[in-house]
């Protein structure tokens, strides 16, 4: 776009001329400037510069109605923009117009001569008086006269006053808006009288009809009238189209020329003004409608490089026409997705796109002048006169260029052969590679950008080949590199063709010998399997077409020069190309390098493990898919053991290398074919334990070369990615379809049968809280140990971590939920060696401890101490490494591993019950209210003493011993909220501990007596003392004997009672003696209480008191009932029921079953009362 002129750039702007008072010519302009649409401005000093607006040339022939030398006029824009102004303004001082006589007459004569220029050009008139200050009158009359002379509306005469700031901005203000209506007047005009001519057709020539089109829309364009400019040049565009058939004032080739610049003129400003206007779909859609139109018409062999030329150029102008609107207008990149309902790509709206056929078409056009030049030859007179030749005054017309006198300039037409030469000698003086590679660049970035990989290597395939033709090999290189990683993936096997054998050229060049080689026998080893269709390809660049046998050629000269044979280099490149001693060649392939195609080895061994020192067979495969056989001088096997590394040696070559091996194998011929396995079988043998794995096959071709390749397992092994979807035999590399399938590259060696024996004892399962004892013996069987170590692992078997998730708290014991709590010896001896060296390191799941010395049949044990403290299942690893030989520090540690798994349980499990004591129940309200299941929670009253019964089950099942149970406030006994102690109130249990089998349940009761007004309270902790049952007699009565585990108690409510009812009479009665019955009534408030009760009378009993009534119980007092009772029979009998009900609380009390049954004897018993009370009190036990 660079190319054109700016006046066919930029939009028209208007443009007036100031004539006279040059000091305001600056101020008025940069106020022009700052309007929208801004205004040009041809400033004059004075009247004798007005000539610069007259005609000074003659009208064209087509003006009289003769036929034009040409279409359009190269200067006439120019001169519209520059020198024709559409306003001409004359400033005159106020001091002239009012002045004497002869300043009035020579303002008069300045103003006729501007009005006969004017006149000439039909531009409009302006007249502005200059009122310097407010001294400066100005006579009516003058101004009058000066408005009659100059022939203008009152409107158009105006006075300029620049001597207040208020004043002059107003005056500013109202030039502007003056100037700007004028120039609409004048282009309108203008724009009118073209468009009279095109629809009365009084002319002859379709040159005209162009040219006139072309003005109209220059002359809207000036009054941004976008759509009328539009149309105006469609139309001039389709008339230019219809001139190649039908014109013949040029010849053949000129006249071709002429009308292609005319259209690329029309076709710039209307693509310009759809894109202006946002019609990016519209404006590609012309373009594909303009190249549609075009693209065919060549013209003449000779000079078709003028035509791709000028196809690069209209590809390139609307490439950087699209890219100023992707960033201009908005919403651009939303017209993508609409694209496809008109019938356009995505890609068309993408810049990349048209810098991409830009560069096509001036490749093109380089190959056609290339051609050219070297079929035409012109004598020196016909280059003397195309040095001769310029432009002509027409658009696409070009001319001899005469000089006649001194200042006399003369025009005359060329022939088409001086224009072809001409036009060849300027394709000359430019170099079109650097332009192709800007222009590959601009569109690789883009498709960059756009993440379109596929285009933006394809670009940059051809951007290499530009450097690669200009001789800059290092930046070709680097680009093809780039695009080589595309085309691999992609596996597009001709363009991988073509860029390999740039970089081949290029590594060539620079001398790089171990590129060249790579580069060589990728390519020789490229799933070409033909010659079909190599003349379909017009350039491969330095080698030839793909085909095999072009194949054959790459590996007989890549295999000659790494063989060091002579003919296979070119004189140029003896010394650059060359392996010698000095300069040896190593290639490596792994598992992602591209020559996996051209050698891939395949290990597998035969079996999975094996023992130390015993044999095993190995598999060792190759194949290559280059298209001849290779011979391999020898293989080199690699393990990650370096003592089995082992060297196979082909016997029809010189073994040379066998010296520097410890073992040699003889292979009768080591022959590489295509496409078939190379498959060679050996045994193996490892004396360390460990994985023994094939590290590397390195195949040597001569003294100088070899091939590094990565070994792979058959049953992992990928396929080859460019040779997937060929047809082709396909080999398994072993002769065992199942190892093809199942082979690994590496086998284990199992550790040597071990002498020493690793014991682990354990008794049942574990308990939380104790210590327990994991007895571990090593025991020599045959071996002596020297520099043994014992190492402990604890491993929680359900797969959770042996430490509590909740990481943010302070560190503490219960944190682990099994720990290793330490490793103690078998005797006092042991202990203290133990705790001096032999411990190295314990942490809380991990020990490790050195074992001394043992001979054959020594004995050695230790006992670790494993607490839990949560119930989980762990996993013990016991794992002891030694070494049998006491001297020998390099000498392979022997490993044993043991395990063992223990079940970490809970071993009680508490529960307790709270009661009333017998024969007392005090009033609970919130018995008598009903509340939701949730909502129940137990009561106690207040300073009133209740059962707590408090029950442990042995949930194991080993059997326990429990010590002791108590029960700890947590609490000074000053401030505790209850008082808790055994009912029987002694401090401890029994002399004896008590036996607990599994599934038995301990019971102990307490006594609780809540002491605070507080409405909830705490009961305190239940302390349980125990120990696992040894079967000993010797029961621990010392308080830290035993293991302990506590059980928080839940909190219980407190209420005071309002009434308290007490039921009392003898333990037993006998038959027909009566006895009293009580019943206490206790008003503990301090209202009046009204009670009412009842008695039901019971069969078996004869009854005196008061039956029913309704009693008042006093504050703070105690109301007795009374009653008497004879029983009538013997045994379990049921009293007289005696029903209490709170008229206030609407609580009624019945007593239970067991607080009416008594038992009556037939007769008074006798009791040795002092027995009894001698004897100790038997103690507690366990009940199932």
């Amino acid at each position: 776009m660079e190319e054109y002129p700016e006046e066919l750039r930029t939009p028209p702007v208007g443009l007036i001329s100031l004539v006279g008072c040059s000091e305001l010519h600056q101020l008025i302009s940069t106020h022009l400037h700052s309007e929208k649409p801004p205004i040009n401005t041809l400033a004059l000093p004075d009247f004798s510069k007005i000539s610069v607006m007259a005609k000074k040339t003659p009208k064209d022939a087509g003006d009289s109605g003769g036929s034009p030398a040409g279409i359009l006029k190269r200067e006439w824009l120019l001169k519209h923009r520059t020198k024709v102004p559409a306003v001409a303004a004359a400033l005159f001082p106020a001091v002239h117009v009012s002045g004497d006589p002869a300043q009035w007459h020579e303002l008069c004569a300045y103003l006729d001569q501007l009005k006969a220029v004017v006149r000439q050009r039909n531009i409009k008139l302006v007249v502005i008086v200059v009122q310097s200050s407010l001294k400066d009158e100005i006579n009516e009359d003058r101004m009058m006269s000066l408005r009659k002379r100059a022939e203008l509306d009152s409107k158009y005469v105006v006075i300029f006053s620049p001597y207040n700031e208020a004043e002059l901005q107003m005056s500013l203000n109202r030039l502007g808006m003056l100037f700007a209506e004028l120039i609409n007047v004048c282009y309108r005009d203008e724009g009118r009288r073209m468009k009279t001519r095109i629809e009365k057709k009084n002319f002859n020539s379709i040159e005209l009809f162009i040219r006139y089109c072309f003005k109209v829309a220059v002359y809207a364009e000036f009054r941004r009238d976008w759509v009328e400019a539009l149309k105006f040049y469609e139309d001039g565009y389709h008339i230019v189209r219809e001139m190649i058939a039908t014109s013949t004032r040029l010849p053949a080739i000129q006249r071709l020329v002429e009308i292609k610049a005319v259209a690329e003129q029309f076709h710039f400003k209307i693509s310009t003004l759809l894109l202006h206007g946002g019609k990016i779909t519209e404006a590609v859609l012309w373009f594909r409608q303009h190249y549609a139109s075009y693209w065919r018409l060549v013209g003449a062999g000779e000079v078709t490089f003028l035509h791709w030329e000028w196809m690069s150029r209209q590809f390139l102008v609307f490439a950087e026409l699209l890219e100023l609107s992707s960033r201009t207008v908005p919403g651009f990149t939303s017209l993508v997705s609409a694209v496809v309902d008109k019938g356009l790509t995505e890609w068309e709206l993408q810049p990349a796109y048209y810098y991409q056929f830009a560069s096509h078409y001036l490749k093109e056009k380089r190959a056609s002048l290339e051609l050219t030049s070297s079929v035409l030859e012109a004598s020196n007179e016909i280059n003397r006169i195309a040095e001769s030749i310029v432009p002509s005054i027409y658009v696409g017309q070009f001319a001899h260029l005469l000089q006649q006198g001194d200042d006399a300039i003369a025009m005359q037409p060329v022939t088409d052969e001086e224009f072809t030469h001409y036009a060849i000698l300027e394709g000359k003086r430019f170099s079109d590679s650097f332009e192709i590679i800007t222009l590959l660049k601009k569109s690789f970035e883009m498709y960059s950008n756009l993440k379109a990989t596929r285009m933006a290597s394809h670009c940059g395939f051809h951007m290499g080949k530009e450097y690669f033709y200009v001789g800059e090999t290092e930046k070709a290189r680097q680009i093809f590199e780039s695009v080589l990683h595309v085309y691999r993936d992609e596996g597009w096997v001709s363009l991988l063709w073509e860029v390999l054998g740039y970089l081949r050229e290029c590594s060539r060049r620079n001398g790089s010998l171990k590129e060249f080689v790579e580069y060589s026998l990728e390519m020789a080893a490229l799933p070409v399997l033909s010659d079909v269709g190599i003349h379909s390809y017009k350039e491969c660049g330095p080698v030839s077409p793909p085909s095999f046998r072009q194949r054959e050629v790459i590996h007989k000269e890549v295999f000659g020069l790494v063989g060091g044979y002579a003919g296979f280099v070119s004189n140029e490149d003896d010394n650059k190309l060359r392996i010698s001693a000095n300069s040896p060649l190593d290639l490596e392939i792994d598992l992602v390098s591209p020559l996996r195609i051209a050698l891939l080895a395949s290990v597998a061994f035969h079996e999975q493990t094996v023992k130390p020192g015993a044999s095993t067979l190995i598999t060792v495969s190759l194949i290559s898919q280059w298209p001849l056989s290779v011979d391999i001088d020898a293989l080199e096997i690699q393990f990650n053991q370096s003592e089995c590394n082992f060297i196979i040696l082909n016997a029809q070559k010189s073994p040379s290398l066998a010296s520097s091996f410890d073992r040699v194998e003889i292979a009768p011929a080591l022959a590489l074919n295509t496409n078939r396995w190379l498959r060679l079988t050996y045994d193996v043998k490892s004396d360390q334990s460990g994985k023994l794995e094939c590290v590397s096959i390195i195949a040597r071709f001569g003294s100088h070369f070899k091939i590094c390749c990565r070994a792979e397992s058959p049953a992992s092994m990928g396929d080859l990615p460019l040779w997937k979807f060929e047809e082709r035999v396909e080999n398994l590399p072993t002769n065992d379809p199942h190892l093809a399938f199942s082979g690994q590259k590496a086998i284990q060696v199992e550790e040597p049968d071990p002498l020493v024996d690793v014991i682990l004892e354990a008794s049942g399962p574990a308990l939380i809280g104790e210590s327990f004892v994991v007895p571990v013996t090593v025991a020599s069987k045959g071996d002596a140990v020297y520099s043994g170590e014992l190492k402990f692992n604890l491993v929680d078997t359900r797969g959770g971590g042996l430490v509590s998730p909740r990481e943010m708290e302070p560190y503490s014991h219960d944190n682990h939920h099994v720990e290793l709590v330490g490793i103690s010896g078998t005797d006092s001896a042991d202990k203290s060696q133990v705790a001096s060296d032999n411990i190295r390191k314990i942490q809380h799941s991990f020990g490790l401890i050195s074992v001394p010395a043992l001979n054959n049949g020594d004995l050695w044990s230790c006992k670790l101490e494993i607490k839990w403290h949560r119930p989980k299942p762990i996993m013990l690893y016991v794992s002891l490494g030694y070494s049998p030989h006491k001297d020998d520090a390099n000498a392979q540690k022997v490993h044993i591993h043991k395990s063992l798994q223990i079940e970490g349980k809970t071993p009680v499990l508490f529960s307790h019950q709270l009661m009333l004591p017998f024969r007392r129940n005090p009033l609970l309200l919130s018995r008598i209210k009903p509340a939701a299941e949730s909502d129940k929670s137990a009561s106690l009253p207040l300073n009133e003493a209740s059962v707590l019964i408090v029950s442990a089950r042995n949930c194991t099942e080993v059997p326990i011993r429990v010590i002791s149970m108590s029960i700890e406030s947590g609490e000074n006994e000053s401030e505790s909220s209850c008082k808790v102690c055994p009912a029987n109130n002694a401090l401890v249990d029994s002399v004896r501990s008590t036996l607990l089998l599994p599934n038995e349940v301990y019971k102990k009761v307490f006594s609780i007596i809540p002491n605070s007004s507080s409405l909830r309270i705490r009961m305190g902790t239940v302390s349980l003392r125990w120990r696992r049952d040894s079967g000993s007699l010797n029961y621990c009565d010392g308080v830290s004997c035993g293991v302990l585990t506590k059980h928080i108690l839940p909190d219980v409510d407190v209420e005071i009672s309002p009434l308290v009812i007490c039921l009392e009479c003898p333990p037993y009665a006998v038959i027909g003696d009566p006895f009293t019955y009580s019943v206490k009534i206790r008003n503990q408030t301090e209202l009046l209480q009204e009670v009412k009760f009842s008695l039901i009378d019971s069969h078996t009993f004869v009854s005196s008191g008061p039956h029913n009534d309704l009693i008042f119980v006093l504050p703070k007092s105690e109301y007795i009932l009374s009653y008497k009772f004879v029983p009538l029979a013997s045994g379990l009998l049921q009293l007289p029921r005696v029903v209490v009900t709170s008229v206030r609380y609407s609580a009624g009390f019945q007593p239970s079953v067991s607080a009416l049954t008594i038992f009556v004897f037939p007769s008074k018993p006798s009791f040795d009362t002092e027995k009894m009370g001698n004897e100790a009190e038997s103690p507690l036990i366990a009940v199932d």
